[in-house]
């Protein structure tokens, strides 16, 4: 207590003014009725005269904010006024108020945001002030020492909420030295009061066995005394109890109920449990509206689990369709929380735009903060975002990191993603023999992808024997387990590619295996192989098959070979208008043939209506890969003004790149215009 506080409660000692000492009852009356303004009047004439329950009751109105402007640090100097002289319920009071400390309040009309302003504005000067304006200060600093000394003598004059608090302080070492045969004696005296905080205290003790030797049956029925008076904890505690069966027969029916009435007090563990019990109908119906609702409750008092089991609720659709903008948001709220999963899975909902709008910084941000907790998979997923500099700046030393970290947990895609780092010198010097070291410790862990890129490493360039023969050992090893794209690798061994033996019946084998598998490139090799005379395989109508298979999955090559087939009539019903379709479908992911035939189509009006526009925009496209017959048609087009605006210029400039490769149609065209071709 400051000074100026010693010096204000000494005008108000016993004596200092004689008033009627009907005052208190007088202030009990207004104070029944309301009038707190007229109760604090009256009180504080009983206090002059020396009545601490006077003193007690005006701290109770400034604690309360009840006629006067609520002031924890008012309250507690009356507190301290009335417990001095004995006065157990402000010896209680006072107690808590040091226990907890009370930081002072912040914020518009707020009493510290005055003494702060003051003091910005006068300096020294404003500290007098302040002691006159808030003798009691703005605070409570927290005081374990003081906390301590208020509530033993609280709880020696017998107050049954102070000894169990005691109690709590023995137990845990606040303000004393930790001892639970004495924290055991107050709880006791608690509990014979029919205290039901020290009844449930004693059921803590059997419990945990602190003070005294594990008892669930002494557990169980000190927390029931307690769960009759009322008691939320305990009746949380002895629902666990039933549930489980510990200490007591296990009844799924009395711990529902038991969690029931925990839940109506808002009590965030009940309404998880509760909720969780109403999903599976154990020991009560099965309700999924109502389990839901409880969920929500707990998750809104930022009860983790119940967060976490919300955003799994919504995931998953437990009560209908999945709702995944619940999910994201409650996933995010736990990820908030650092739950480590829930940052991974925050972290993917950004980045596919599941739930919320896709951001690859927001995906970063909770990848990076999931790898910081060790997940290894976040690890990975962070480590090529700062490869590729998606979300983050782009930092291969951050990106070898968080490849090391997710490889120390198990993912043998961070080995791969390293090996193929250092190979390729990709923002680090080139190092093949970390990059060996890298695949080969992913290869060994067993996973398919990972044998299959080790495999690569080891045929490319111009491989020995022995490294021929493990690649071919890794790829058996990883096709035999159903990996397609190692089957696919083998395929190619099986042509000859890298210096292996030609054979092309295991090759066509190979190939169907992964094709089968739905490998696109495997379909498109297989329908070349099948469509070849030279290779001993052909089959037109299987060649047809899975070209069909690799344009419908999307392999741009596939698509122009299927283009070209319904335009000719080759192993399928000629149809221009397909024709026109795949050309399309294989132009839009830049196959420059597929473009300029597809221009063609559009300016012959085959297959479609004849657009001079498209062709010329498809003519553009071809010609801006380099296709000199497409650098050809566009100038022509250009020079013309053919389904584009006339324009001379533009027309020479295509003809001159085309003449870079001496091509002998733009020469001609360039002196037909009268321009030099030298």
């Amino acid at each position: 207590m400051t000074v100026s506080t010693r010096s204000l409660l000494h005008l108000f000692r016993p004596g200092s003014s004689r008033s009627d000492p009907k005052q208190f009852e007088r202030g009990l009356a207004a104070y029944e009725n309301g009038q707190y303004l007229e109760a604090f009047r009256f009180w504080r004439l009983a206090s002059q005269a020396g009545n601490a329950e006077a003193d007690y009751r005006i701290g109770l109105l400034y604690a309360k904010n009840e006629g006067v402007i609520g002031s924890i640090p008012d309250a507690a100097a009356w507190y301290e006024r009335a417990a001095q002289v004995g006065h157990t319920d402000a010896q209680f009071q006072l107690g808590l108020i040091y226990f907890n400390g009370v930081k002072a309040a912040v914020g518009p009309n707020r009493p510290e945001m005055w003494r702060q302003s003051t003091a910005t504005r006068m300096g020294d000067k404003a500290t007098n002030l302040h002691d006159l304006v808030f003798p009691y200060g703005t605070g409570v600093p927290r005081d374990i020492d003081a906390a301590f000394r208020w509530m033993s003598a609280a709880a020696e004059a017998g107050k049954a909420e102070a000894q169990s608090f005691l109690g709590d302080m023995f137990a845990n070492g606040h303000g004393c030295s930790r001892d639970h045969a004495a924290a055991l004696r107050w709880y006791q005296a608690a509990a014979e009061q029919k205290a039901a905080s020290g009844e449930f205290a004693l059921g803590d003790v059997y419990y945990q066995g602190r003070g005294a030797a594990v008892d669930f049956t002494q557990a169980a029925t000190w927390y029931q005394k307690a769960a009759e008076q009322g008691h939320i904890r305990a009746q949380v505690a002895l629902a666990f109890m039933s549930l489980k069966g510990t200490g007591l027969p296990a009844n799924a029916e009395e711990a529902a109920r038991l969690f029931q009435s925990a839940a109506t007090h808002d009590d965030a563990v009940a309404l998880y449990n509760i909720a969780l019990l109403r999903l599976n109908g154990k020991g009560v119906a099965k309700d999924l509206d109502k389990a839901e609702t409880a969920l929500r409750k707990a998750a809104r008092k930022d009860y983790l689990p119940a967060i976490q089991a919300l955003a799994e609720f919504y995931a998953l659709g437990t009560a209908a369709e999945p709702d995944l903008r619940e999910a994201a948001y409650w996933y995010e709220k736990a990820a908030e929380r650092g739950d480590v999963q829930a940052q991974f899975f925050t972290g993917r909902f950004y980045a596919t735009g599941t739930g919320v709008p896709p951001s690859v910084r927001q995906a970063a941000k909770w990848f990076e903060r999931a790898a910081e907790n060790g997940h290894a998979t976040a690890a990975h997923n962070i480590a090529v975002f700062y490869l590729n500099g998606n979300g983050v700046p782009r930092d291969v030393a951050t990106a070898i990191k968080w490849f090391e970290r997710a490889s120390e947990g198990g993912i043998s895609a961070a080995g791969v993603q390293l090996g193929r780092v250092y190979s390729a010198g990709n923002g680090v010097p080139r190092d093949q023999v970390r990059a060996a070291e890298w695949l080969s410790k992913a290869a060994n862990g067993g996973d398919a992808d990972a044998k299959t890129a080790y495999a690569q490493f080891l045929i490319q360039d111009e491989p020995s024997d022995e490294r021929l023969a493990q690649a071919r050992t890794l790829l058996n090893e990883a096709a035999e387990v159903g990996h397609p794209a190692a089957a696919f690798q083998l395929g190619g061994l099986h042509m000859g590619r890298s210096g292996g033996v030609v054979d092309l019946p295991a090759a066509a084998q190979w190939f169907k295996r992964a094709a089968n598998a739905g490998h696109v490139e495997a379909q498109h090799t297989l329908g070349l192989l099948y469509s070849d005379p030279k290779s001993g395989l052909k089959d037109p109508q299987a060649a047809a098959s899975w070209i069909v298979k690799a344009a419908g999955g999307g392999n741009a090559a596939a698509q122009f070979q299927l283009a070209v087939m319904y335009c000719t009539g080759q192993s399928v019903e000629q149809d221009l208008a397909q024709g026109v379709a795949w050309y399309e479908a294989a132009a839009r992911q830049g196959h420059v043939t597929a473009q300029y035939n597809l221009a063609v189509m559009w300016g012959r009006g085959q297959g479609c209506e004849a657009d001079p526009a498209k062709a010329a925009e498809w003519f553009k496209a071809a010609a801006e890969q380099g296709l000199v017959e497409a650098q050809l048609a566009i100038g022509d087009a250009l020079r013309a003004g053919n389904g584009v605006a006339q324009d001379r210029d533009q027309a020479l400039r295509w003809y001159r790149q085309a003449a870079q490769q001496n091509n002998e149609g733009a020469l001609r065209r360039l002196q037909a215009m009268g321009e030099s071709v030298g």
